[in-house]
């Protein structure tokens, strides 16, 4: 991937990651995460996931452009009372695009389509565009936490009750819940 995108916002479609994805999966991983080794003194805890693993659990989904180069991604997590945002990457030649946007709504759209009132995520404390970019998408800092190695911010977002659900992109059973809403 070498060209810049175009702008992607609702043009990119989200859809549940493949065993075809899994090398795009671990290079956009890659590339999204990379440069924040210097800066953290480690490789980022993304870049380490089993991404076929996740793959297979149907934790990943992709987005890809309209003529079907994947360029981000998401890796979810359903709970009983939230759902958990583990990893969110996007391809550097997407950055810019609105792609992150789309991502970020995709979750909320699971989440709801799973009945789901919660979002939860942390992100490195020393990755401070994160700090920014959360806040800005409705994400509300519950706290700074250390576990081992990491120092992580963590977030959460509750998902109104009344707000509407678009299934787009959602799971069939998701669309099933929506239509009896």
């Amino acid at each position: 991937m070498t060209d810049k995108i175009t702008p992607l916002g609702a043009q990119a479609a989200v859809r549940p990651a493949t065993a075809a994805d899994v090398p795009a999966v671990r290079a956009i991983t890659h590339a999204a995460y990379h440069h924040y080794i210097e800066r953290i003194g480690r490789v980022p805890a993304p870049m380490e996931s089993d991404h076929a693993r996740n793959v297979a659990a149907g934790r990943v989904h992709v987005a890809e452009t309209p003529e079907g180069a994947v360029v981000g991604l998401v890796v979810v997590y359903a709970y009983d009372d939230h759902l958990y945002l583990d990893n969110i990457a996007v391809h550097p030649d997407a950055k810019g695009t609105g792609l992150g946007r789309r991502l970020l709504e995709f979750v909320e759209e699971h989440a709801r389509g799973l009945g789901l009132p919660e979002i939860r995520l942390y992100t490195n404390a020393m990755m401070w565009e994160n700090q920014k970019l959360y806040p800005r998408f409705g994400y509300e800092f519950v706290e700074r936490r250390v576990e081992g190695i990491y120092d992580r911010f963590h977030y959460r977002k509750t998902l109104a009750a009344d707000a509407p659900y678009r299934a787009v992109n959602a799971p069939p059973e998701a669309k099933a819940s929506a239509a009896k809403r």
